[in-house]
């Protein structure tokens, strides 16, 4: 079978999923040290070292490249290419819808074969919305927890999460979908390259995919 040879990815969108990926591995690791530090507290506020000052300073940074990556998704949902657009990724039309179940039914190995889309399939794209509304939860209550003296922040976090307390709780609950949904995300992505030879997983750093010649 010949392969033809696709620009799928922009730039923009692979500096966006590269910012999201790592700045969540920082914000996990750091955050597991905030929630509960493993070093002893004769270190902190020592004439040498501040474990915990340090750790909540590399938090807030990776914090600020996290939501970076956010805003250049939210931008390139509405003006990036044709398969970078939510209308392309998400179910909210009949093909859109088709191919969903068509995925969900060729991942549980019941139908040996599936449209060939150029890119995302909508069972990702709904399962990107889940998680961009969970890492815009974050935001929200990250900044919340920051700046608790800005009225904006307040008015926000107040409305949205209570308080500053459940604000807490719920982007620590968060978290652990951030832990969670990588270890499926590069699961189905191996699987994907195993059984397809659309290149997926290089595509995340070329931008180019493959899909078959209808020649």
């Amino acid at each position: 079978m010949q392969y033809e040879r696709h620009l799928t990815w922009s730039i923009l969108l692979r500096l966006y999923h590269w910012m999201f990926a790592l700045s969540i591995v920082t914000l996990v690791v750091t955050g597991l040290y905030i929630h509960d530090p493993w070093t002893t507290t004769v270190l902190e506020g020592g004439n040498i070292s501040y474990p915990m000052s340090d750790i909540r300073f590399i938090h807030f940074i990776a914090g600020f490249v996290f939501t970076g990556a956010m805003l250049i998704r939210i931008f390139l949902i509405f003006f990036g290419n044709r398969q970078e657009r939510f209308w392309d990724w998400l179910p909210l039309h009949p093909t859109g819808i088709k191919n969903l179940f068509q995925t969900i039914l060729h991942y549980a190995y019941v139908k040996d074969d599936m449209e060939h889309k150029l890119g995302h399939n909508t069972m990702a794209g709904t399962s990107y919305l889940i998680t961009f509304l969970v890492a815009l939860m974050q935001i929200i209550s990250g900044f919340y927890m920051l700046y608790p003296e800005s009225p904006f922040w307040m008015g926000w976090g107040g409305t949205l999460l209570g308080s500053q307390q459940w604000g807490r709780f719920l982007h620590y609950l968060a978290m652990w979908w951030f832990m969670m949904f990588p270890m499926i995300h590069i699961y189905l992505c191996v699987w994907n390259d195993v059984y397809s030879k659309e290149g997926l997983i290089s595509s995340i750093f070329n931008g180019v995919k493959y899909t078959p010649s209808n020649h």
